[in-house]
């Protein structure tokens, strides 16, 4: 099975896909972020994000996309903005016959490090366990997604 790990953003969405095969260690397949050019209209942002995202789903033919679900914090603006890009994220998976899987912030860090309040860095180190790398993943929203993929490939062993 092959999942893309979305981390929204209309500045950087990470992505991540990983080949979790019950033969073989879990392997990377790809994974970065998509940017935007801050000052750019948000209609373009979200058309770049949408091609750059079916680019992606169209190299890689992952068969779940697991996406972040969002987390209103105290800025409403860019709680918004990670709406909309969340949004144009789960139409691509959906138009790509992807099955979604939506998991919490807290959901992603209870099942990488057992607990719901670790912080990024215990997070990326999970990653790089958990995926057998030598270096923790970077930047931080390559390092999210890759652990919503990670959390949906282990909720599916409970």
């Amino acid at each position: 099975m092959k999942v893309i790990g979305i981390d929204p953003g209309t500045g950087r969405l990470g992505f991540g896909v990983i080949d979790f095969s019950p033969k073989n260690p879990p392997k990377v397949i790809d994974a970065g972020v998509i940017t935007t050019p801050a000052h750019t209209p948000l209609d373009q942002r979200l058309l770049d994000i949408y091609d750059s995202l079916t680019e992606i789903v169209e190299a890689t033919k992952p068969d779940v996309m697991s996406i972040e679900k969002l987390f209103f914090a105290r800025n409403i603006t860019t709680a918004i903005s990670v709406s909309h890009a969340r949004g144009v994220a789960m139409l691509t998976g959906a138009r790509a016959g992807l099955v979604i899987a939506e998991y919490t912030p807290l959901q992603i860090k209870q099942t990488l490090t057992g607990y719901g309040r670790a912080d990024k860095k215990q997070i990326q180190e999970m990653v790089r366990v958990y995926l057998g790398l030598k270096t923790v993943p970077k930047p931080d929203d390559c390092a999210d997604a890759l652990a919503a993929a990670i959390t949906h490939d282990l909720m599916m062993r409970v």
